[in-house]
């Protein structure tokens, strides 16, 4: 490695301020640090990498990324957190159960961004009220499209078929998202589909000096069949969507796409205005009226940025 003086790098697996690691093609990890005329790559990107005469490795070039997923900051504008994933896996459980419109936030959030959306019920071994609530609540989005694993951490129930997920596409190499709520059990779910998670989390501690490895920022580590990756995150209590116009919003709910542009208003923004179609179908159809009800939250709460 030491007679190459530029590399072309697997992925950036985690990043830290102006330095980050990195996978080499032969998944072994390499500290490198950033510059600021290139910025500073994102959990997941493609990235060059070139040894400066110290010996250091810098980022030289980050490659076009096929898609990003994003939350808001604190201002609402829209903040990236990792990159070139095929796939977001939505961890849920009975306990703690999703926050109020999570699952929609999340699903909203993919749908604009371009990312294929899998909803994971964690914790199925939890039998009760609650998982019985939460699988009637998944139903309304199987209806919709989307698909839904149930699994068990503990008990080892459907991680299976959520190991299947992740590698057996049709792409050469899978990267999944991995992202949820805090406490709905991601950690265990890593372990239980990692077997050497642990080994991988050593090295990554190893590389950069630090004792343990935080949890405050995105990291990627190799699934066993060494061509597929997942990129877990630090887990939330709420998830929050970046401002953005109505119309967007709107489209990012999939079952109102067949009814925009047929209200009586032209600019209707489905809030309440007289003659709205989305009041009709919300008449009818309860699943229909408790996303609506949603979408108009976000509203007021996109409001709230923009005030």
């Amino acid at each position: 490695m030491t007679e190459q003086t530029t590399i072309n790098v697997l992925a950036c697996v985690a990043s830290w301020g102006n330095h980050g690691m990195v996978a080499l093609p032969d998944k072994h990890l390499l500290p490198v640090q950033y510059q600021r005329r290139i910025g500073r790559p994102l959990c997941g990107d493609k990235v060059d990498i070139e040894q400066q005469p110290d010996h250091q490795w810098l980022v030289t070039r980050i490659h076009k990324r096929s898609t990003f997923f994003a939350r808001a900051d604190r201002f609402g504008r829209q903040q990236m957190i990792a990159a070139n994933m095929n796939q977001a896996l939505v961890v849920i459980a009975p306990e703690p159960s999703p926050s109020r419109d999570l699952i929609d936030r999340y699903l909203c959030a993919n749908e604009i961004l371009g990312i294929k959306t899998i909803l994971v019920l964690n914790k199925i071994d939890l039998i009760g009220e609650k998982l019985s609530q939460l699988r009637q609540q998944l139903t309304a989005y199987k209806q919709l499209g989307y698909q839904v694993i149930e699994c068990s951490a503990s008990s080892g129930a459907g991680i299976d078929d959520l190991q299947q997920q992740l590698s057996n596409q049709t792409e050469p190499a899978v990267c999944s998202l991995l992202i949820g709520q805090s406490g709905v059990g991601k950690s265990s779910l890593l372990n239980s589909l990692i077997p050497d998670l642990a080994v991988q989390t050593n090295s990554l501690s190893n590389a950069t000096g630090k004792g343990k490895h935080t949890t405050t920022i995105a990291h990627m580590y190799m699934l066993a069949d060494q061509n597929s990756t997942i990129i877990d995150t630090p887990g939330v209590w709420e998830y929050g969507l970046w401002v953005m116009p109505p119309s967007e919003l709107a489209y990012a709910f999939k079952e109102f796409r067949e009814w925009l542009g047929k209200c009586r208003f032209h600019d209707c923004q489905h809030s309440g205005e007289p003659e709205c179609v989305f009041q009709q179908q919300a008449d009818q159809c309860p699943d229909f009226a408790k996303r609506w009800q949603c979408y108009r939250r976000l509203l007021v709460e996109q409001e709230r940025f923009n005030s």
